[in-house]
């Protein structure tokens, strides 16, 4: 396929394992690409998540056309942008205190009651984003091999998102990486983002392409489907590399 005006990607596990710096063969391919056309990446973590996985490595590369890379942190609930050689934040959807107050204490209750309150933890279980309120089950520094083996099949992170979306019916929740979920204002997902980056960048979603790992309807990558915006399914960092390259190739 020809090469599209922008792609989005989502970041944990589709263009680095989790919350892990981008390895060297995806920062010559990622380098390549965001010097050929613009780039997003949207995904649940924060900005400074975004930037030691993700800007740090490329800036080190000496990556070039780092002024048409958007970052999209916790869902798209923020965006950021290189002007003047500073990122600066174009927009935050942020939550209230109450808002804030209300998903930590509905996450954790039921948590605790599904028995999903984990005694062995690496770091914090609940993170304050300022738009988002995360729970990771097994601490947001958990080594990806513990987050990898916790829930394989989603079974565990759909009954938190159900159990807690009954009781912030006014909030979004949605699963979020291998071991967490993620509470925003509802309709600020990764959909809203994508919209957000159309009025941005003026170009068209139908003429962009979305990779991400988490496509099901399940999946935190889900909303992108219904904004019109091509979508293409990855199983893993090695595999966006593949399918990157493929499209730079045809370009």
């Amino acid at each position: 396929m020809p090469l599209p005006r922008l792609i989005a990607f989502d970041l944990d596990d589709t263009l680095a394992p989790s919350k892990s710096p981008l390895e060297p063969a995806m920062v010559a391919t990622l380098s390549r690409l965001v010097a050929s056309t613009p780039v997003c990446i949207i995904s649940g973590g924060n900005y400074e998540q975004f930037r030691k996985q993700v800007v740090e490595p490329l800036a080190a590369a000496g990556a070039t056309g780092l002024e048409d890379l958007h970052l999209m942190p916790t869902c798209g609930t923020q965006y950021f942008r290189l002007v003047d050689g500073e990122w600066q934040r174009v927009y935050a959807e942020l939550l209230t205190q109450d808002e804030i107050d209300r998903a930590a204490e509905a996450v954790e209750r039921r948590a605790k009651e599904l028995g999903l309150w984990e005694a062995e933890t690496w770091g914090p279980r609940i993170e304050d984003r300022e738009t988002q309120v995360t729970f990771s089950a097994l601490g947001q520094s958990a080594p990806v091999e513990a987050k990898s083996a916790w829930d394989p099949d989603g079974a565990k992170k759909s009954a938190l998102r159900d159990a807690v979306a009954k009781d912030v019916p006014d909030l979004e929740v949605r699963s979020g990486g291998s071991t967490s979920v993620d509470i925003t204002r509802r309709g600020i997902d990764k959909a809203y983002g994508m919209r957000k980056l159309e009025i941005a960048t003026g170009i068209p979603l139908t003429e962009m392409l979305f990779i991400g790992d988490r496509l099901d309807v399940d999946g935190n990558d889900y909303p992108v489907v219904g904004t019109g915006v091509p979508t293409l399914a990855v199983t893993g960092w090695e595999h966006t590399v593949e399918v990157v390259e493929g499209l730079l190739a045809d370009a």
